[in-house]
């Protein structure tokens, strides 16, 4: 039930991404910059000098520079250290006991670490809304979407668009700045948010880049 070794992959093009359903835009007025669950732990399942952990983190980066920029609030998902087998539940028997009560384990790459007046919140589901104040957060801001990076693809990522879209909060997952345990699972996962819930989205699409 530990993470799986993950062989390095290349990141997904924009020429290679899905058809959205939809042509929803971003406004920096109504968005919110999810960063999902980017701790040592989960990154610690992949190659972190290879594809497409270089990328994940390199565009993650870029996001959160635009956001600064845009006055776009940042918000962080984060699981604890050392959960109680009554706080994992569920999770329990799928994934095992989670992340090891290690601080460096659980805390958030250097790379994309929260800065002052980032939000950081306690997850302790697959969906970022689940237990955690992020809708509340979201309309006391006046905010109805979210760009949505992180891991993994075709789990946290997934479910927190799908439940996104469930509150009438438009998701845009950014396809590359997402990773996942392999290609196949990233393209499903970015195959599924395009058809049922959300935008599919590139960085450079974000920064207006083309």
């Amino acid at each position: 039930m530990a993470l799986p070794a993950v062989t390095p992959y290349p990141m997904p093009t924009a020429g290679e991404l899905p058809a959205n359903r939809v042509d929803w835009k971003i406004d920096p007025a109504r968005a919110v910059l999810l960063v999902h669950d980017l701790q040592n732990y989960f990154l610690s399942a992949f190659d972190t000098s290879a594809s497409p952990v270089t990328e994940l983190l390199a565009h993650t980066a870029r996001l959160r520079q635009w956001a600064a920029g845009a006055s776009v609030p940042v918000v962080y998902t984060a699981q604890p250290g050392g959960q109680t087998p009554a706080e994992r539940g569920l999770q329990q028997d799928f994934w095992g006991p989670g992340l090891p009560a290690d601080p460096h384990a659980a805390a958030i790459a250097d790379a994309v670490a929260p800065g002052p007046g980032d939000t950081v919140l306690t997850k302790w589901k697959y969906s970022a809304f689940v237990r955690t104040d992020l809708l509340e957060r979201m309309r006391e801001l006046g905010r109805d979407q979210l760009v949505i990076t992180g891991v993994y693809a075709h789990i946290g990522v997934m479910m927190t668009a799908c439940d996104a879209w469930m509150q009438d909060v438009q998701a845009f997952v950014v396809a590359d700045a997402v990773a996942d345990f392999s290609a196949d699972d990233h393209a499903a996962a970015l195959r599924w948010a395009a058809g049922k819930c959300a935008v599919v989205t590139t960085t450079g699409a974000v920064l207006g880049e083309g």
